[in-house]
């Protein structure tokens, strides 16, 4: 079952989701060329305890980690390591934030020092993707109206949508009703409603959408190697105008 988030819960989400934005926010200043991924770990840890809130990936079906850090190949959920940046790397960090038990979900890719024109485009496109995807994501859409809207502008652009990992709800749970891929056709789904809370989080490649998981268990790659880009944000579907409760800085 899909769940309508009453005004008291969405103000919950709220506060969730501000303080989730400006942790993202701050993360930035730590992917800089020389530093490792566990250096953004520690970093993030600093700044959940300082803000009092919970991380709910931590322990999420054995995940060790408060945050995914995912670098270049890796599409989704990198363990933080000892692995060090160089320039030219694109780092994605995903994470969420639990406040009075209202969590809420969103992920970045930055770019190390400078990249490739085309590795900067894809992470321009993973953005845009998203930003795109939520002009859909309104009273009264059907729910893979978002994955299409994803899909046009991705592939538009050259580069592929993953097909392994899906958007979803978001809420009383890290993940919740309805979970949906990033490609869909239009004029499908279940119809959106005032209330629904999702994170949509378009995931892309450089080149195929396969991928494959390293013998962590955790960690997926792209299958041919080439680089990938996450970027996500949990949303409140409203009529008129979706409200996006994670960027309150407008990066």
């Amino acid at each position: 079952m899909i769940s309508i988030k009453s005004p008291k819960e969405l103000e919950l989400m709220r506060v969730s989701g501000g303080i989730l934005s400006e942790i993202l926010y701050e993360s930035a200043l730590l992917v800089k060329e020389g530093s490792t991924t566990m250096d953004i770990e520690v970093g993030i840890r600093k700044m959940v305890k300082k803000h009092n809130v919970k991380a709910p990936f931590l322990g999420y079906r054995g995940y060790p980690a408060m945050s995914c850090i995912s670098v270049n190949e890796e599409v989704v959920h990198g363990i933080p390591s000892g692995k060090v940046l160089m320039n030219g790397d694109i780092v994605s960090i995903d994470m969420g934030v639990s406040y009075k038990g209202y969590i809420t979900d969103a992920a970045r890719t930055y770019i190390v020092g400078e990249a490739e024109k085309r590795v900067g485009e894809l992470v321009k496109t993973a953005k845009d993707a998203f930003y795109k995807a939520v002009e859909f994501a309104v009273d009264g859409k059907k729910l893979y109206d978002i994955s299409n809207a994803l899909t046009l502008l991705v592939e538009s652009r050259g580069f592929s949508v993953v097909r392994e990992f899906v958007s979803h709800g978001v809420g009383r749970q890290l993940h919740e009703e309805p979970f949906f891929t990033n490609f869909g056709k239009p004029h499908t789904g279940p119809m959106l409603k005032e209330g629904m809370t999702l994170a949509i989080e378009p995931m892309i490649n450089m080149g195929v959408y396969d991928v494959k998981i390293l013998s962590d268990g955790w960690t997926a790659v792209t299958a041919d190697g080439e680089y990938s880009a996450h970027y996500e944000n949990t949303v409140v579907v409203h009529k008129g105008e979706c409200e996006i409760i994670t960027d309150i800085t407008k990066e």
